[in-house]
């Protein structure tokens, strides 16, 4: 059984009585991002240890066990013993700790005691030895609770479950650069909080890989998501202010309006925007359905774009074009290939038939994404089949 300890006991350094944990973090508070993380990499239970409880901590977190996972505040660690699984492996977040999944996923495997550690101070809590800070990450059984939870009460819990944890002979995982870059880092001040966020907001960005993406709407989103997450806008009207968008563009098309197809541009960018978002809040269902609904978006203005080719020139041309593009994106999508920067996507064959639409060259344009559409699919089915 896997479970989560996260520690919140020190005050925000620029807000007095605020504890840190309770910062505002990406439209929700640090606490919930962190527990988000946990229960992603599988936890089925997490104590959050304090040394006293305001009602900022108590509305995170409740609202944290909404996820479906009980969350229990401790105080000493001698109530965090009586309340771990005595079979539990126990993921550690230190007090203001930001991070990503791929940090927290990879400490959460079975296995013996281990630490995420360092050798750059600013992304580190407190020496372990020589040369290497602890990260701010460890994993451990839940016996390590109970070898310190006789310690006297004005012992520091968590520097001294690190200890602990040292001394058993834990493995030191080393953090890795692409991590720091993510965003990971100890942080208990509201504005350097926020930067740090857009530096994570920036991460969740790249899981989308093509280059459409990650020179385009990844840019637009990188831009956007800081100014939606200060407002506080919902993920569901980022949704449906793309699809509704996607929508127009295709009854535009359907009125015999080829310049309509640039309308779903911003639409399908809403939808990169709203995905992430959506990924930050571990909301990963809500995450892939406005990723389906990019395809669906570019799926239907490319066979209004056929239709109208075919009204136009009285022949089938244009939506066997159509039609070639949505088969062959189908088939490459579902086949789980890894997917490389050059390859096609939805997202590339909207940017692509544009300009042709634009320039009343859509016959053009639909050959265009065709032909790229089918090498894509080629490429996918080459890279899933078994070499000799």
């Amino acid at each position: 059984m896997l479970a989560g300890l996260i520690f919140a006991t020190e005050d925000a350094g620029d807000r007095a009585g605020t504890l840190a944990a309770t910062l505002p973090f990406g439209g929700m508070t640090l606490l919930e991002y962190q527990a988000r993380l946990l229960i992603g990499a599988g936890a089925g239970h997490i104590l959050v240890a304090v040394t006293r409880v305001t009602p900022a901590l108590l509305g995170a977190v409740n609202r944290a066990a909404k996820r479906g996972v009980p969350v229990d505040i401790v105080r000493s660690a001698e109530e965090a013993a009586a309340r771990a699984h005595p079979l539990a492996q126990f993921v550690v977040i230190a007090d203001g700790l930001v991070t990503t999944d791929d940090v927290i996923d990879r400490m959460a495997h079975e296995g013996k005691d281990a630490i995420l550690v360092t050798q750059e101070p600013a992304a580190s809590l407190e020496r372990i030895d020589a040369r290497n800070c602890w990260a701010g990450v460890a994993r451990m059984p839940a016996q390590r609770i109970k070898d310190i939870a006789a310690f006297p009460p004005d012992y520091d819990f968590q520097s001294t479950l690190l200890r602990a944890i040292v001394q058993a002979g834990a493995e030191q995982v080393m953090l890795s650069a692409a991590a720091v870059r993510a965003g990971h880092g100890v942080e208990r001040e509201g504005a350097a909080l926020a930067s740090r966020s857009n530096a994570v907001l920036a991460a969740l960005t790249e899981r989308r890989t093509s280059w459409a993406d990650r020179w385009v709407f990844t840019r637009i989103a990188r831009w956007v998501l800081p100014k939606v997450v200060e407002k506080g806008v919902p993920g569901w009207l980022l949704m449906i202010g793309g699809a509704a968008t996607g929508a127009g563009a295709t009854a535009l098309i359907a009125s015999g309006f080829a310049w309509g197809v640039a309308v779903a541009i911003p639409g399908v960018a809403a939808l990169a925007t709203g995905a992430a978002l959506s990924a930050l809040r571990g909301e990963e269902k809500c995450a892939l359905m406005q990723e389906a609904l990019i395809g669906l978006i570019v799926g239907a203005v490319v066979g209004a774009l056929g239709l109208m080719e075919m009204r136009a020139d009285a022949t089938l041309d244009g939506v066997i074009l159509a039609m070639v593009t949505i088969a062959a994106t189908a088939i490459a999508e579902r086949s789980q290939a890894v997917i490389r920067r050059w390859w096609g996507s939805p997202a590339a064959y909207l940017l692509i038939v544009t300009p042709f639409a634009i320039a009343d060259r859509a016959s053009w344009g639909l050959a265009a994404i065709a032909i790229y559409a089918f090498v894509t699919l080629a490429a996918a089915v080459e890279a899933r089949r078994e070499k000799p």
